[in-house]
């Protein structure tokens, strides 16, 4: 009796899990030929512009900006370097904002330092750092001060690449 009590709790458990599941399940959305498609969003808490588009409606493909050098936040510990992040950013601009953002890219860069050191300072970069969570924290913060430095040019914000290197001591 005293190993069967638990398993017929676990059960009740799930069934009243996968019951609240389907009790609270939202109502589907159906799509319309009217629906506004001059607003579409990102899962990354920032709406992108629509795409924008030629003389004849035809969609432009937007350009990408490689940052020339990668960004290198030291990680502190107890006012100690416990660890160094390397980032690869591109930006994702509107046709024809490449030469536009090029120019800016000395101002971009510091925001962005700003941006990554304070990520760093609050523990961004702790534990487990690529979770999407953070990283969606990061990538907003990185586009909204490129949206201040650089205007409504920026469309999007690239992590290409990131590693972080322990410092034994």
């Amino acid at each position: 009796m005293g190993k069967i009590l638990p398993i017929l709790m676990a059960f009740v458990g799930v069934g009243a899990g996968v019951g609240a599941g389907v009790m609270l399940k939202p109502d589907p959305v159906e799509q319309s030929d009217t629906a506004d498609c001059t607003t579409p969003e990102s899962n990354e808490g920032h709406t992108t512009p629509p795409p924008a588009v030629d003389e004849q409606g035809q969609e432009l493909t937007p350009e990408y900006v490689k940052m020339n050098n990668q960004f290198v936040i030291p990680v502190l510990k107890d006012g100690n370097m416990a660890a160094l992040v390397v980032l690869s950013i591109s930006l994702e601009v509107t046709p024809g904002g490449k030469e536009a953002t090029f120019q800016r890219e000395p101002k971009l860069r510091d925001a962005f330092n700003q941006v990554l050191f304070d990520h760093a300072n609050s523990g961004g970069f702790d534990g487990v750092f690529t979770n999407s969570n953070k990283m969606v924290v990061l990538r907003d913060s990185l586009y909204e001060v490129a949206q201040k430095v650089a205007g409504p040019v920026v469309q999007d914000i690239l992590i290409n690449n990131i590693i972080r290197q322990d410092i034994q001591g």
